[in-house]
């Protein structure tokens, strides 16, 4: 079975190299399903599993009787890692201009591509109506159970606990239960770091986490990241050495807004790092699940061999986000966030924890995860299609590895704040760039939720985006 899988993926790897090199461009059509398996003495079968994974992947569009063609795709990134040196740590202070932001993207009868939740209908919604009420009725005393010290639901641990088998041994006693990986990534800043420390961030990263960086009194140093392979570690070295930072917090896995995915050698240098130094690193994971290669990436978390890394995830972007249960797998932190937990929020609910274990339990996890997959990286393509037709020749686009944002720079002059207005009052709603970064950079970049079907509204919005963007010229 897995020479065969291997075989496929091979066939599609092969052909996908063709199309980045240009051998076959956008438009093209594919030489037909017999010649490819009449050329590579294959099976017609498996050179269909090999087309199937190309449409999976985004590289190509099947067209009924007349066979595939190569997508046409924005093969173009945004240099985002404009800054070749490290400026100074700074207080955050993106709150405000935050909070204004995401109440104007309320705006009644929007084109919501601001918020990046999964929409419903990729969410396994029945399923979870059928484990509640499972749940509900097998062990109904879960729906009165309260419990300020016993904060983690048996099951759910050995969940947590089998999952993390793919990458690596984990001791279920460094679990902490959360709610939501927010909150899981709040209580560990508040383990490893006081008020004044410094915490290294990726450039650009999640607004939330600078949210949370500012709301503790720390200091924020960007860290240069390149778009494909995440944060410069020649750079983060540097200021380990000058003694600047206290504590990180990257994620290296699908970042948010870049998409891009940090490499396993990258990952092992890092941990390797952050023994060298002892300095901690809180790893945000909730994408981790969604990223698009065909094995998971490996977390951070997988190298640590001193304790260092703190991996915060949830399921609330491939199952539910209303459950609100998140956790970490705290390392030598395990004591302090646990005792900070117990007295933050008391325990998270051991009803909804019981539930995600059920759900987590069988195959329909995976199940979901390689549907949510296929979905995601067809609507990604589709929104790059969109934008790199109606926006400015010259902007550039994201090619996320995972999640389910694009990340779009425009020209220098284009004020992505100033244009928001406009865009409200257009009827779509995005994030500026500028609310990705500790020191306002990014001030000509915008992100794009892609994750909802794509429908005639959508394209609409994103031509008026496009339109706007070219006014502002």
């Amino acid at each position: 079975m897995s020479a065969h899988l291997n075989l496929y993926e091979h066939l599609a790897n092969e052909l996908g190299a063709l199309i980045d090199s240009r051998v076959f461009a956008p438009g093209d059509r594919l030489p037909s399903i017999r010649h490819l398996a009449q050329q590579k003495r294959i099976s017609i079968s498996t050179v269909m599993q090999a087309l199937r994974l190309m449409e999976d992947r985004g590289q190509v569009d099947a067209r009924p009787q007349s066979g595939y063609f190569v997508r046409h795709r924005a093969p173009r990134r945004p240099c985002s890692a404009d800054a070749q040196h490290l400026k100074e740590p700074a207080f955050v202070g993106i709150n405000n201009l935050l909070m204004r932001v995401l109440k104007d993207n309320e705006t009644a009868n929007i084109v919501q591509l601001g918020t990046a939740w999964p929409p419903d209908e990729i969410l396994p919604i029945k399923r979870m109506q059928r484990t509640i009420s499972a749940v509900a009725r097998r062990e109904p005393a879960l729906l009165s159970k309260v419990s300020c010290y016993d904060v983690s639901e048996g099951n759910f641990l050995r969940q947590v606990t089998r999952r993390a088998l793919d990458w690596g041994k984990l001791d279920p006693h460094e679990i902490v239960v959360t709610n939501s990986c927010t909150e899981a990534i709040s209580l560990c800043l508040r383990a490893v770091a006081r008020p004044g420390d410094t915490i290294a961030i990726e450039s650009a990263t999640y607004f939330v986490l600078l949210q949370m960086i500012e709301s503790l009194g720390m200091k924020a140093l960007e860290i240069p990241t390149d778009p494909k392979t995440g944060p410069s570690l020649d750079a983060l070295e540097l200021a380990l050495r000058a003694g600047l930072v206290q504590a990180c917090l990257f994620v290296p896995n699908a970042n948010n807004p870049l998409g891009c995915v940090m490499p396993e050698e990258n990952k092992k240098r890092l941990a390797g790092l952050l023994s060298e130094f002892n300095i901690p690193l809180v790893e945000d994971d909730v994408y981790g699940d969604l990223c698009f290669a065909p094995q998971r990436p490996w977390p951070v978390k997988a190298y640590d061999t001193s304790g260092n890394v703190l991996l915060c995830s949830s399921f609330s972007k491939a199952i539910t986000p209303a459950s609100r249960v998140g956790y970490v797998l705290a390392g030598r932190f395990a004591q302090e966030v646990a005792l900070l937990k117990t007295v933050s929020s008391g325990a998270t609910s051991h009803f909804f924890q019981a539930v995600l274990a059920d759900f987590l339990e069988g195959s329909s996890y995976d199940q979901q995860l390689r549907k949510m997959r296929r979905t995601l990286v067809q609507r990604i393509a589709r929104m790059s299609d969109a934008v790199a037709a109606s926006f400015p020749a010259d902007c550039m686009l994201s090619e996320p590895q995972g999640g389910f944002v694009l990340w779009v720079q425009m020209p220098p002059q284009v004020d992505a704040l100033a244009l928001h207005g406009p865009a409200i009052a257009d009827g779509v709603a995005y994030m500026p760039g500028q609310l990705f970064s500790a020191s306002g950079k990014f001030g000509n970049y915008l992100r794009l939720n892609c994750g909802n079907a794509w429908t005639p509204r959508i394209e609409q919005a994103i031509s008026r985006l496009g339109r706007l963007v070219k006014d502002a010229l």
